[in-house]
């Protein structure tokens, strides 16, 4: 299956799965149009085909004790292959790294990292991120506000 396969109930799914994952089958169906044995299939066919990857519960940092959200621009020494991998594998092992993104420019990678508060963010940074492997530079920046956070990407329907 690909994006050309899909069609506009497909579509509706998706809108749907990615608004809500935790919707019932037959809700799902109700909402795009099918009934419950056909909309299961669908589903099935777009986790098979790697078009939904898996689901997620949406949880609340602040209440598990995650007050600081730091986005971290880092730069390497070099961009070799083998160096870019050695860092993102150092990078996968360190739980408060939610997300590594590899840039074209000036800088080499985005990294959206959480922390309890800034004494921890300091310890992790000086112990964690800039002794990893290959790390020229770390600039950092503190979130203040979260003024939209929408996973996914946009869905025609």
């Amino acid at each position: 299956m690909t994006v050309t396969n899909l069609d506009e109930i497909d579509r509706k799914l998706l809108a749907e799965l990615q608004a809500e994952g935790r919707i019932t089958n037959v809700e799902l169906a109700d909402r795009v149009g099918l009934t419950a044995p056909p909309c299961l299939r669908r589903v099935r066919a777009l986790e098979d085909a790697g078009i939904i990857k898996s689901y997620h519960a949406n949880v609340e940092p602040n209440m598990l004790g995650y007050a600081i959200t730091v986005f971290a621009m880092v730069s390497l020494k070099s961009q070799a292959e083998d160096d870019l991998k050695l860092f993102e594998d150092h990078i996968k092992e360190l739980p408060e790294v939610r997300e590594c993104h590899m840039l074209n420019g000036e800088i080499d990678f985005i990294l959206k990292i959480v922390s309890r508060d800034l004494q921890t963010f300091q310890e992790f940074l000086t112990s964690k991120l800039t002794p990893a492997p290959n790390v020229a530079s770390v600039k950092t920046s503190l979130t203040i506000r979260t003024a939209k956070h929408q996973p996914g990407v946009p869905i025609d329907t």
